[in-house]
């Protein structure tokens, strides 16, 4: 068959699947990606002759969402995070590093074998692991400039793994269960190696006889310990490992299980760590990776955390639906359904003064009113968890460790307004969060909590997944229903509002992800208990990705009006390598930075307001004295000039003149006026534009400017205080070399020459400031200047 018949027999089996309507572009778009790496140009016209999708329509989108590539790319794809807590963690080394692997030069993203095309993208959800690079679907963490070739290396070795051999692990028979064995497999977890360490669990349990449980759990918050791995012997203590690698994992099953049977013994392959259990080999390579709750680390990041939207976090697989009804699951759904009128509904979740945890904290018992108000026979809802934010994970991981939670928040939300179909939209770079989502919806309706006639209530309402396509505009309401109507994410005037006039002009009501997955909560413990947590105006918890400079990233959810030191010194652990905390960047390219002068801030919705930042979805980045802030507002504003959507003038010409401003700035070539012209520009912006992306674009440059003004000084002044902006900066050797050539050995340049023994020297000429010789100098004889 040819080439051409090839394409059109696959395009019509995408059309037989996703529709023919024009709402069905960017899936089908999405599918035929899926299947060419790219967009061919014949497939995009044949899709335009067999459905109601024009040309106009279809190049359109195409050319708007940023995950859609009209040019052919490599058989792999890398994609180089640079978000904020990557970005600050040195994701623009590791891009560069790779670039230099592959000898690309100008524009050139794909290597001359075609093999693999390197692409920057805005945040891969996995920010404590920084800086994260993503082969296709196997993801790195912690990833080193002078370590590509290894991440290559490792990737060539396992992209050839059919996953035939992957899940060897079968359920035990019905004789009697020694124990169980919990492994955490959120992105973070499989990001550091979940996935081999449950592989040797399988293997090891296959080769013993022993007979235990192996459970899959969602995230337990505690990132910067992954992988995890909790040992609970029958009637014994429960035993949590952390940073395990999979050649520890038969030492610890040893150390807590035996096989039943001598011919178990015999046929085990770890038969030495049996009988030796007590001895040093074995015991002191376990022990050293156990933590204890009571421990202080453990207890400090864990103690100040009320779960909520996380309860029984790290206990309950996120797929098993009989385990989440035994921990009171759907409970409070029933009561909505069969005991609850609307109004009574919408009544608890006023009094319970839950806001929205999307980012502008909108009353959400006041929204869920406006749209049951408006009385029609069609009302959508839409779950948002298109977190574009970089620098923030919550969404990705309430989708991937609580799935049916977020599902029955939005049937009670749904049941109160009215509601008659629902929708995720999810983030595509979230596929592992898509797949449960999907897995945990045909659960729901298999069972009837989706569905018509729920469970018998006479209330009926489904819910489809809908996934985004790489534009950060897209988590505004209007932006969002525009994309799933299958249009450009433009954000359109308001009024009308989306609980008036929504998806297809009927009334909506949209939530973030983490709004729904407090819910249940409410109804089931009652709005006093809810309101009683938090600050005045600010009641409840609020889920935050703790990341960037800091000891003890992860996935924290805490109360309202916990202060930001409490959060970086005492959950956090304070700042990493003992230096001075700095500030903390909240609330993503939409918010601002709080200073160290301000390190006692409460973190609630008007202290932050009042302190020149915001909450928005949560992302929370601890920077120290070596971060540059203009550097900081410079990468903010280059991340919201790319997503702009150009549809008003003031945030398309207001951001891209701003970011030229700060690029010359931290060139070395800005000039006083220019922070007069800064903070003008920035005033207009935030008058001018249509929507929240526009509005709070200026927010880093004016918080940046209000409380580090001294340091735009010094880069107009010709110097970097921390170092970081290239052109204001070169390296130079001091008396402290010892001649060892290791810098020598990881230029790339050759900016160093070989001299052993010798002081060592740097050709400033052929330098391109890649920090490979200060990260590896073992005397600290490298400096910036």
């Amino acid at each position: 068959m040819s080439e051409s018949k090839n394409i059109q027999q696959t395009v019509d089996d995408i059309i037989a699947e996703k529709g023919v309507k024009g709402k069905s572009v960017i899936p089908i778009l999405q599918a035929i990606q899926n299947t060419y790496n790219y967009l061919p140009e014949e497939a995009l016209k044949y899709v335009c002759k067999k459905t109601e999708i024009t040309p106009e329509q279809i190049v359109g989108v195409a050319s708007f969402y940023s995950q859609f590539r009209m040019q052919p790319v490599g058989e792999h794809i890398i994609k180089v995070c640079v978000g904020t807590a990557c970005h600050v963690k040195g994701a623009g080394q590791v891009y560069d590093a790779f670039r230099r692997h592959f000898n690309l030069t100008g524009h050139e993203e794909t290597d001359a074998s075609r093999k693999y095309t390197i692409e920057k993208v805005s945040c891969l959800g996995c920010c404590t692991l920084a800086p994260v690079v993503q082969i296709d679907e196997i993801t790195y963490g912690h990833v080193a400039s002078d370590k590509v070739g290894n991440v290559l290396a490792d990737f060539e070795k396992h992209a050839g793994i059919s996953s035939s051999k992957k899940g060897l692990f079968r359920n035990v028979d019905g004789e009697e269960i020694q124990g169980e064995i919990r492994l955490g497999l959120g992105s973070c977890c499989v990001a550091s190696g979940s996935e081999d360490v449950k592989k040797a669990v399988e293997e090891t349990i296959a080769d013993t006889g022993i007979h235990i449980s192996l459970k899959n759990v969602g995230c337990v918050g505690m990132c910067h310990q992954v992988p995890l791995v909790e040992i609970i012997p029958k009637g014994g203590k429960s035993i949590l490992y952390a940073k395990v690698k999979p050649e520890e994992i038969q030492g610890i099953i040893a150390n807590h299980f035996k096989p039943q049977s001598t011919f178990g013994m015999l046929k085990s392959s770890v038969y030495k760590f049996f009988e030796s259990v007590q001895t040093d080999t074995v015991w002191d390579g376990v022990k050293q990776y156990s933590i204890d709750a009571r421990e202080k680390a453990v207890s400090d990041f864990l103690d100040r955390q009320i779960p909520i939207a996380t309860q029984y976090r790290g206990i309950i697989n996120p797929l098993d639906l009989e385990e989440y009804k035994k921990h009171e699951g759907f409970e409070a759904m029933k009561t909505c359904l069969f005991d609850l009128s609307p109004e009574k509904i919408i009544e608890t979740i006023k009094d319970s003064g839950l806001r929205g945890r999307g980012g502008a904290g909108f009353p959400t018992g006041m929204k869920w009113d406006l749209v049951a108000y408006n009385h029609s026979d069609v009302k959508y809802l839409i779950v948002n968890g298109d977190e574009g934010d970089p620098g923030a994970f919550m969404d990705r991981m309430l989708l991937e460790s609580y799935p049916y939670r977020v599902i029955e928040g939005a049937v009670i939300a749904a049941k109160a307004v009215g509601a008659t179909q629902g929708f995720f939209y999810i983030r595509a770079e979230y596929p592992l969060a898509v797949k449960r989502i999907r897995q945990a919806l045909v659960y729901c309706r298999e069972n009837n909590y989706l569905g018509e006639n729920i469970l018998g209530s006479g209330f009926s309402f489904d819910m489809t997944i809908y996934e985004g396509a790489g534009a950060f505009v897209c988590g505004e309401e209007s932006a969002m229903m525009a994309s799933i109507e299958g249009e450009r994410g433009f954000p359109r005037i308001r009024p009308p509002f989306p609980a008036v006039s929504g998806l297809w002009k009927q009334p909506t009501l949209i939530n973030n992800t983490e709004t729904f997955a407090q819910v249940s909560y409410i109804i089931r413990e009652g709005s006093a208990k809810f309101a009683g947590i938090g600050s005045e105006k600010s009641k409840g918890t609020k889920v935050f990705a703790l990341a960037g400079k800091v000891n003890r990233g992860g996935l924290i959810e805490v109360p309202m009006g916990i202060t930001v030191r409490q959060i970086v010194e005492e959950i956090g652990g304070g700042v990493q390598n003992g230096k001075k905390f700095k500030a903390v960047q909240i609330g993503g390219p939409s918010g601002g930075c709080v200073p160290a002068e301000l390190y006692d801030t409460p973190i609630d919705y008007e202290s932050l307001l009042k302190v020149g930042a915001m909450m928005g979805s949560g992302g929370l980045v601890v920077l120290d004295e070596d971060d540059c802030m203009v550097d900081i507002a410079r990468y903010f504003l280059s991340f919201t000039q790319n997503e702009s959507c150009g549809k008003c003038t003031f945030c398309r010409v207001g951001t891209k003149r701003m970011l030229e401003i700060l690029n010359k700035i931290t060139s070395g070539k800005g000039k006083l006026q220019d922070l007069d012209e800064l903070e003008y520009l920035a005033s207009w912006t935030k008058k001018g534009s249509l929507c929240g992306l526009g509005k709070s674009a200026p927010n880093p440059i004016l918080s940046t400017l209000k409380y580090f003004r001294e340091e735009y000084l010094a880069h107009i002044n010709g110097k970097c205080p921390s170092g970081k902006c290239q052109s204001l900066i070169k390296y130079q050797i001091n008396d402290l070399c010892i001649g060892c050539t290791k810098c020598a050995q990881k230029c790339p340049t050759e900016a160093i020459l070989f001299k052993p023994h010798e002081k060592h020297e740097v050709i400033t000429d052929l330098c391109i400031k890649c920090d490979a010789c200060r990260v590896v100098c073992p005397v600290d004889a490298v400096e910036i200047v």
